[in-house]
């Protein structure tokens, strides 16, 4: 199915304030009190160095290209296959900005050193290339982390270390790591013209909350109310500065609940004519491969975005065989695939059918800014799609 569509700062914070591992010691319900409370969390986070943000800029002819890639998921010795796709997709599209969307590594690192080797193999495409990129993390990025030792915190300092990355550290008191906004500037003066919202949406859900197991239920983690906060509050100050709300993507690495509702134009339908009922209304294309996997609480963030109304649009993976996306009351929600051939893709000799990247095409003249996103696929150049595994030996780390 063709997806092609137009569309007319503060040093190390991860287990600051209201952190994931305090939430959890919390029991939940305490810590969502205090992250509702009088306090908002701090909006200020150490930068990326400025040399680096000013190239976040749209090119003199107003266009500006992302480009997505989700769940590299692998350890050190990565499937050739990976890389060759990613090497495909810089060459073609030639994007200005990369986002690496979560599931960058996965477990089977026993060092250090591995974990290192392992997230260099997926950056060194762009760096390559010179091209400004960006992590945000998934459930799987720490599970080397108690057999190799380095946690997302030190993972995203190693990433921050590289010419081309972009990351921040995130604000002080918000759960997760590397929580940011990073505002693409107009191709004349230094007026924001686009904004990207990058999130830790966490790894799983606590064994038990206020006493309670989650038997039954989702057990993947969920977007936390001091993160939904820290959006609305930051989101309203852009506002305020600009004098205008400055139009955006959100990424995140597992779904919101609204995305399944969309698929189903129901909360609780799940026939074929629900379905039906959702493409007419909400535009959908693209594939659902498997059922959406989101946390077992709704976060309340696409209602934040929805109440704000600059960010455009949200998406994800996780769900390595989904790649559909639609307008969902105003607002793009949409996977972006799987990109490693090291994970799960379809059953049997389709298993990698479905690896590929999104891509994003905007223009600062119209009003949106965003102008189409669409996916791209290992089939389109030529990679060979043989279910089996072509794992290759780690390259060298930079000096």
């Amino acid at each position: 199915m063709d997806e092609r569509a137009d569309l007319s700062a503060a040093p190390e914070s991860t287990e600051a304030g209201v952190g994931r591992r305090q939430f959890m010691a919390l029991g939940g319900l305490g810590a969502a009190t205090v992250a509702l409370g009088g306090t908002a969390p701090a909006a200020s986070a150490a930068p990326a160095p400025a040399s680096r943000t000013a190239k976040l800029r749209f090119r003199k002819d107003g266009t500006y290209k992302i480009v997505q890639f989700n769940d590299t998921q692998d350890d050190e010795r990565i499937d050739r296959r990976t890389l060759e796709l990613m090497n495909a997709v810089l060459d073609d599209e030639r994007p200005d900005l990369v986002i690496l969307n979560g599931d960058n590594i996965t477990g089977g690192c026993d060092t250090e050193l591995e974990m290192r080797q392992a997230m260099n193999n997926v950056v060194q495409p762009m760096e390559e290339r010179k091209i400004p990129w960006a992590i945000t993390y998934g459930n799987h990025d720490e599970d080397s982390t108690e057999t190799a030792g380095l946690d997302e915190s030190e993972m995203l300092e190693f990433y921050r270390s590289y010419d081309h990355n972009v990351n921040e550290r995130g604000p002080r008191g918000v759960t997760g790591t590397g929580n940011m906004n990073l505002f693409v500037r107009a191709s004349r003066g230094n007026k924001p013209k686009f904004n990207l919202w990058l999130l830790d949406s966490g790894r799983y859900a606590p064994e038990t909350l206020a006493g309670q197991d989650f038997e039954g239920y989702p057990t993947w983690d969920w977007l936390r109310m001091d993160q939904v906060a820290w959006y609305y509050q930051r989101s309203t100050e852009i506002e305020r500065q600009a004098g205008r709300k400055v139009p955006g993507l959100m990424f995140i690495h597992i779904p919101l609940w609204e995305y399944r509702f969309m698929w189903f134009g129901s909360v609780d339908g799940r026939t074929d004519a629900d379905h039906a009922r959702g493409v007419a209304r909400h535009g959908i294309v693209g594939e659902r491969n498997e059922a959406e996997c989101p946390g077992p609480f709704n976060s309340g963030m696409f209602n934040a975005i929805q109440t704000r109304g600059d960010v455009k649009g949200v998406f994800c993976g996780h769900d390595h065989i989904n790649t559909y996306h639609g307008d969902y009351y105003g607002v793009l929600l949409g996977y972006a695939g799987n990109t490693g051939f090291g994970t799960y893709g379809l059953s049997g000799a389709e298993r990698n059918r479905l690896r590929g990247a999104r891509v994003y095409t905007l223009d600062e003249n119209t009003e949106d800014v965003l102008e189409s996103t669409y996916m791209v696929f290992a089939k389109d150049y030529g990679i060979d799609l043989t279910a089996n595994d072509q794992s290759i030996d780690p390259g060298p780390l930079p000096s």
